[in-house]
């Protein structure tokens, strides 16, 4: 049996939430699955990844093979650094080190992506004011096309 860690979609219509499951990889999206080990909400803001850390190494020990949405997640919670350092067999100081690390510069880019986000609201609502400004500015006459001379 291959056993594959995958989302089970859950939750009303136009208001996904997701399951992450250990299910046979034959089976239904949302079909039979053998363990919940996490959830995903993407419509939160920020969005909710929750895992059982344990239970998810476990079925990685085991042979399991996570979906790319899934290593995807695992990856945006640091799990995915902590299972590959666990993998090769580094320590647990090796291993807090690399996700104080980790998070640190996780930290960094929310706060680089937060200053983006506030140059391009800044730079959407000067472009809107400098548009609403030219339609209130009276238009320039149309230069009129001088007069033929008559052909001779």
């Amino acid at each position: 049996m291959a056993v594959r860690l995958r989302l089970r979609r859950i939750g009303k219509k136009k208001m996904p939430m997701y399951q992450i499951v250990a299910a046979d990889s034959r089976t239904a999206r949302n079909g039979r699955f053998i363990e919940v080990v996490g959830r995903y909400e993407p419509r939160r803001e920020p969005a909710v990844i929750e895992a059982k850390e344990t239970r998810v190494f476990y079925w990685l020990k085991t042979g399991a093979r996570p979906t790319d949405t899934v290593r995807s997640l695992f990856q945006r919670t640091g799990l995915w650094l902590k299972w590959d350092l666990t993998r090769r067999g580094k320590d647990a100081a090796v291993i807090a080190t690399a996700m104080e690390k980790w998070q640190m510069e996780q930290a960094e880019r929310s706060r680089r992506d937060a200053e983006r986000k506030a140059r391009r609201k800044a730079a959407k609502r000067k472009a809107a004011k400098s548009t609403a400004q030219e339609g209130q500015a009276p238009a320039a006459p149309a230069a009129t096309p001088a007069p033929e001379a008559p052909a001779s």
